[in-house]
């Protein structure tokens, strides 16, 4: 399997009024890739600028990051032309990689807009090298920007930063210096395209946590009535769990509980609630294993939920 690490350079609307007049948001003008072998050895690149279709003026600010005029992009080929390039040049066993999660949805909002065939009709797994990073230089949760990862691992800087390839160039560099295949066991989703139905959904584990993704739901009613979303069962071994905490929300789009599970002791629960472009809603749910401290954080959640509702209700009290 190979690694196909890229990235997008991309304009918006110079305007509200153009903006609001497109369904496409950001319309991609660049695309920049490194190739890398199962050895993690580069073995091909792409690399090529894309006449724009949509907006035909530069956003300032776009511009002035990556140091392109609309001038330089007249005489290129279409995105259509050079996406189904950048396809079948990604051959046919790959993952993608990028640096964050932004650039594999919008290459795939970019080829919906053109009709084009999607690279997968279901969830994608891919690796966000920003959080890989983190796992294997720092401290699993931070994420810093490109620029400081290039500059920590010491990587010679040949070429300014926010231009397609330039960026993919430094992304692949650093895949190159993870040395621990284990970092590479820590997959993410791209969830432009939900899971379908139950038999699809995301349901993995990591070293030290769980990742549940649903598929789609009308509303939020009935995401959390779902006997799976609120289901709490000890990720390590699977046993039943005794709730600490009952699920319990904040915001109104995260929950949180505490369970305990005989061998495994607290394990924290999390419900991130999502909106679809369509308006359902879908859930990413999170289970870790926590200590006395992280349960505490919960507890404190919780208490200042209860002191929020009781002000509320004082206060409609006086009035």
């Amino acid at each position: 399997m190979n690694y196909i690490i890229f990235d997008l350079e991309w304009n918006q609307a110079a305007d509200l009024r153009t903006r609001r007049a497109n369904r496409l948001l950001f319309e991609i003008i660049e695309i920049g890739a490194v190739k890398l072998n199962e050895k993690r050895e580069q073995i091909d690149d792409f690399h090529e600028l894309i006449k724009p279709q949509v907006f035909h003026t530069m956003n300032q600010v776009t511009g002035d990051l990556i140091h392109l005029k609309m001038e330089q992009l007249e005489n290129c080929r279409s995105f259509l032309e050079v996406a189904s390039d950048f396809i079948k040049w990604c051959g046919s066993d790959y993952i993608f990689c990028t640096w964050g999660s932004l650039d594999l949805t919008e290459l795939q909002k970019n080829m919906d807009y053109y009709h084009m065939t999607p690279v997968s009709e279901k969830t994608l797994r891919y690796y966000d090298v920003q959080k890989l990073f983190s796992i294997a230089f720092e401290d699993r949760k931070s994420r810093r920007t490109l620029q400081y990862a290039v500059d920590f691992l010491d990587i010679k800087k040949d070429e300014v930063f926010h231009r397609a390839y330039t960026d993919a160039y430094y992304t692949a560099e650093i895949v190159k210096r993870i040395e621990s295949d284990k970092v590479f066991q820590n997959y993410s989703f791209d969830t432009y395209r939900l899971p379908g139905n139950k038999a699809e959904e995301i349901r993995i584990c990591f070293e030290d946590y769980s990742k549940y993704i649903s598929r789609a739901f009308p509303d939020k009613p009935k995401a959390m009535e779902d006997r799976e979303v609120i289901a709490a069962r000890c990720y390590v071994c699977g046993a039943k769990t005794k709730k600490k905490i009952p699920w319990f929300t904040n915001n109104g789009k995260h929950y949180y509980t505490i369970v305990a599970c005989p061998r495994h002791g607290a394990i924290k629960g999390k419900i991130r609630l999502r909106r679809t472009e369509q308006g359902k809603i879908y859930v990413v749910k999170t289970m870790k294993q926590v200590d006395a401290e992280g349960v505490q954080d919960i507890i404190n959640k919780k208490n200042q939920v209860r002191k929020s509702r009781k002000e509320r209700r004082h206060k409609k009290e006086i009035e």
